[in-house]
């Protein structure tokens, strides 16, 4: 009888397909951790192509000779993907690892960093600023971005770090980072946090006014600016950086936890840093115009806005409240959408809008909120007047805009009286609201067409120390325009003069805040 070979057969087809599944879960193993888990790949995670322990790469120094830096296998591995490995080899990683290696010598000889400093790198998708420290003799060192790439940089979003409070001695924000973010104030509440008191947070933005510079240090308000200078960056996308040197303080307490200035007191002075952007706005018209509603409206197209002179980049929110808004393509829809410079910042909008005619299409804008009543001085019931023809259906189209008065007023003293329908209405204290909704790390852009009340409303804000929460305004100021064009047509609605006008604007601007006069 011949020997049966189904044996043999069998146990090699076994072998086969062991081997073969074998392969198969180191592949499916090695997958994952480099492309889900964003992990550098070792041993220990199956991976058994790496590079030689002692492997070097030459990487030319800033000066005029060249460093032999170490690349170590955890960084650049043959088993990395080729994309990752080019990257850590390639020309502008290496140019940025100088860059960095250079601006932290600079903070090693002024005394800003130490070879024992615990450091952070926030922001840092690539990790060659972390390379830096660590070749400079900076150990304890890593960064964060949202992907991890280690062993260099670990999973942490700027506005949520995976850290403890007061864990690192120094921080650092490169490339411009907290510019682009969105959340400008908690990337700096992040950084604050998460330095030790008499900690060193190094960052570098592109602040070329004072305004934008007095931006920035209002979110670092736990911390003391040492030193700022400017110098070239690396690359074509940031080829100026302003460099800024802070120091962590401690609280009253002696916690050094980040602390909240308190904006709550009623006396402010608008800084110099706002004054020098009133000295660029467009010259206010000086003499009466025969037309106003024509040589106010050629105006505009003259209007200086601020975000067309100064970076607003670092403010907490953008806020834009229209002060008697109507409808909402009266203002808000027509100009401020369209037109007014936003640089790509989503703005907050309240309408503040007495008349309930206008009420209803409010509800379906999204991004708007609606505040139903009068921006008075106080909280009280007042008289509005409704402004239309006799006999005429009450359309938006038809409303006219309205006078308020308090009700002790109605039917009072002159300038008090009301010629047409009125209606009751609520006011509240606008000065106080806008108080417990803006601070002055916001933006604030304010309309107000307010049919007079400009006179009481403006005296308000300056009382209560709310008018320095305030950016910009662009106000209309109501006066009886029959004066100079038609003097035997008065009006009895507007008692004011061009000239009291006039003098309202140019006050607002001596003391140093940005108006623009409306219509």
């Amino acid at each position: 009888m011949e020997p049966t070979a189904g044996k043999p057969s069998f146990l090699r087809n076994i072998l086969v397909r062991l081997l073969l599944f074998g392969v198969l879960f180191i592949v499916v193993r090695f997958a994952y951790v480099v492309t889900i888990a964003g992990e550098s790949c070792n041993v220990g995670n199956f991976c058994f192509f790496s590079l030689p322990e002692n492997l070097n790469f030459v990487i030319a120094g800033p000066g005029t000779g060249n460093s032999a830096i170490a690349v170590n296998k955890a960084i650049v591995s043959s088993t990395a993907v080729p994309t990752q490995r080019e990257l850590y080899t390639s020309k502008d990683w290496i140019k940025a690892v100088n860059f960095f290696s250079s601006i932290f010598q600079d903070l090693m000889s002024q005394g800003y960093l130490l070879p024992e400093s615990k450091s952070l790198c926030v922001e840092t998708p690539n990790g060659q600023d972390v390379f830096a420290l660590k070749e400079i003799g900076v150990k304890d060192s890593v960064g964060t971005f949202k992907k991890a790439s280690k062993p260099l940089v670990v999973s942490g979003e700027a506005h949520r770090l995976p850290f403890d409070d007061n864990t690192f001695d120094f921080v650092f924000s490169g490339g411009g980072r907290l510019d682009k973010s969105s959340r400008a104030l908690d990337f700096a509440t992040e950084i604050a946090r998460t330095l030790k008191p008499e900690g060193f947070a190094v960052v570098h933005v592109s602040a070329k006014d004072t305004y934008s510079f007095n931006s920035f240090l209002a979110l670092f308000n736990c911390c003391n600016l040492l030193t700022s200078r400017d110098i070239d960056g690396f690359d074509s996308s940031m080829p100026h950086i302003r460099e800024m040197v802070l120091k962590k303080e401690y609280d009253i307490h002696g916690h050094g936890v980040y602390q909240p200035r308190d904006d709550s007191g009623n006396k402010c002075s608008v800084p110099g840093y706002k004054q020098e952007l009133v000295r660029k706005a467009e010259p206010l018209i000086a003499e009466e115009p025969l037309k106003p509603w024509i040589t106010l409206k050629r105006n505009i197209q003259k209007i200086k806005y601020l975000p067309s002179m100064a970076d607003i980049s670092f403010k907490r929110r953008y806020v834009y409240v229209d002060v008697g808004a109507r409808s909402y393509g009266s203002s808000i829809g027509s100009w401020f959408k369209k037109q007014y410079p936003k640089h790509n910042k989503t703005f907050e909008v309240y309408a503040i809008e007495a008349d309930k005619t206008f009420h209803e299409q409010y509800k379906v804008k999204k991004g708007v909120t609606l505040l139903p009543y009068a921006a008075w001085v106080r909280n009280e019931t007042l008289s509005f007047e409704i402004n239309r023809d006799p006999g005429e259906q009450v359309t938006e189209k038809g409303r006219g805009m309205g006078r308020i008065q308090p009700l002790t007023s109605k039917g009072g003293n002159s300038g008090g009286r009301f010629d047409g329908e009125v209606d009751e209405i609520l006011g509240f204290d606008f000065a106080n609201w806008l108080k417990n909704t803006v601070t002055e790390r916001d933006f604030v852009v304010m309309k107000m067409d307010v049919e007079g009340t400009e006179f009481e409303l403006i005296p308000r804000l300056y009382e209560t120390g709310a008018i320095c929460l305030i950016d910009e305004i662009f106000l209309e100021c109501h006066y009886n325009r029959w004066q100079r064009c038609c003097p035997g047509q008065r009006s009895s609605k507007y008692e004011k003069t061009y000239g009291q006008c006039l003098d309202l604007f140019t006050s607002l601007r001596q003391s140093g805040v940005l108006v623009h006069q409306w219509w």
